[in-house]
């Protein structure tokens, strides 16, 4: 299954600040459980073929491959603190989980 979270940054975060904690606490972290398979964070630039501001700052794609796995390794100790540490940062962030369409 994939998680696609998107949200803003709660107003007084600087995105260097956030940036940082990404690349060195949550996504290591994140990427050290075993029911995940690939976990990435985008910085949204702008909106295709049009020049007004985008909803959202920032996508993150988890990709997961055992969801009781995965709600078990969330609640570990280490989990708690990194999502309460993503919290501090995130504006209601919005949890999206999907399944990808195949075409055979």
């Amino acid at each position: 299954m994939r998680i696609i979270v998107l949200f803003n940054l709660k107003p007084g975060v600087s995105a260097e600040d956030y940036q940082d904690w990404a690349k060195t606490r949550d996504m290591p972290s994140v990427r050290a459980m075993t029911s995940i398979d690939d976990f990435r964070c985008f910085e949204v630039t702008g909106l295709l073929g049009g020049d007004g501001k985008a909803p959202y700052q920032y996508v993150e794609v988890i990709d997961t491959n055992d969801m009781d796995v995965f709600f078990a390794e969330i609640g570990t100790p280490l989990m708690t603190e990194v999502a309460a540490e993503f919290q501090k940062f995130a504006d209601n962030p919005v949890f999206l989980t999907t399944n990808e369409l195949i075409v055979v």
